[in-house]
């Protein structure tokens, strides 16, 4: 394998990765019953629709067939491919929904 080759290859490991990413981040917000297009947006706005997200949206499953995705795991992932603008926009509905939880709790 030539360097050319290689080069070409860890782009298209990372592009892969970076799909997963927004899968996982895409599913995580269906499993909250957030919209990842309205969070996203919020986290970059102005930058317009974003194909790989609208690509993962149609790979989600229903919140009830889905795994759990733990919330530090969310933010880890979005924060290892530089994404902290979305990694702190997850993080405020993380606290919204802890809110909400203990005032449930309350009751």
């Amino acid at each position: 394998m030539d360097k050319q080759e290689r080069e070409k290859q860890v782009i298209e490991n990372y592009q892969n990765e970076e799909k997963m990413m927004i899968l996982i981040y895409a599913q995580w917000c269906v499993n909250h019953d957030i919209d990842p297009v309205a969070l996203y947006e919020q986290a970059y706005p102005g930058q317009g629709r974003n194909p790989a997200l609208e690509e993962a949206m149609e790979l989600t499953v229903p919140r009830k067939e889905s795994d759990q995705i733990a919330d530090a795991t969310m933010l880890e992932v979005l924060q290892l491919f530089g994404n902290d603008d979305l990694a702190f926009a997850v993080q405020g509905e993380i606290e919204k929904q802890g809110q909400k939880g203990s005032r449930s709790n309350e009751n």
